[in-house]
């Protein structure tokens, strides 16, 4: 794909996507929905980790209600099962490991595309902001799902209902995002945490990924069950022998990601 809205950069195993309508706070068009999907199904065969994050001075601000002729012309139920659904789940089930990289605002859409990656770093001069009810709307992006679930429900609740703006640092301290980070630090941090990632063992992470989000709905039983499964298969991994190796050799381990 020929990407007109987005930057795709692929180096060292990481895969950097940058939303990049800075004038317009990176809002979302139906274009951008589909290269943001597009960019992370090509990451998930391409690279050993993903990250995303925003041109300019906002992440992005959600929505551009402006890619219609008329709000009113809007068919947002098809809008967020044809256009958002298959963006989420190329962020969601991407089989490496994701990153958000909230370098200023986060609304609305916006934010719930930073909670779908699997960690989020931000900036502490960045801010989340569930903008929906403003305009008469309740979260979407699959804000509903995972709002509750990273910061409980009674913040979720709080957040949906108020608008509020939440600081970087309050999400942090809620649980909502993994860390915030000094504006001056933000850049590098993020690289060096990204990374780490992608010389780290994938087949591992994809792992991590899978027994984690299926603890929700599973028994203990059914937990202890699929973490001796996945455990099977990471111990027949490369990487499980190249690590013990290393660790015995008191060196660092060299991971081939399988």
């Amino acid at each position: 794909m020929d990407y007109q809205t987005i930057n795709y950069e692929l180096s060292d195993g990481l895969a950097v996507i940058t939303m990049n309508r800075a004038d317009k706070y990176n809002a979302l068009t139906t274009q951008m929905r589909a290269e943001i999907e597009h960019a992370f199904t090509v990451a998930g065969r391409d690279a050993r980790v993903v990250v995303i994050t925003g041109a300019g001075n906002a992440f992005c601000s959600g929505q551009d209600l402006g890619d219609r002729s008329t709000t009113a012309s809007i068919d947002l139920e098809r809008m967020l099962r044809d256009e958002y659904g298959p963006m989420l789940r190329a962020i969601i089930n991407c089989p490496v490991p994701t990153i958000a990289a909230v370098n200023g605002a986060a609304a609305g859409a916006g934010a719930n595309l930073a909670l779908a990656a699997d960690v989020v770093f931000a900036a502490e001069s960045a801010y989340f902001l569930q903008a929906f009810t403003r305009i008469g709307l309740i979260p979407d992006a699959g804000g509903t799902y995972a709002l509750p679930r990273q910061m409980g429900s009674a913040k979720a609740m709080g957040a949906a209902l108020f608008a509020d703006k939440i600081t970087a640092r309050q999400a942090d301290d809620w649980g909502m995002i993994w860390e915030a980070v000094e504006d001056h630090k933000f850049q590098t941090h993020w690289r060096e945490k990204a990374m780490h990632l992608a010389a780290g063992p994938t087949a591992a992470y994809t792992s991590v990924k899978k027994v984690i989000r299926k603890s929700w709905d599973n028994t203990l039983e059914e937990q202890l069950a699929l973490e001796a499964t996945e455990q099977g298969k990471c111990g027949k991994s490369r990487d499980f022998k190249e690590g013990v190796l290393a660790f015995t050799e008191k060196r660092p381990a060299s991971f081939e990601g399988r």
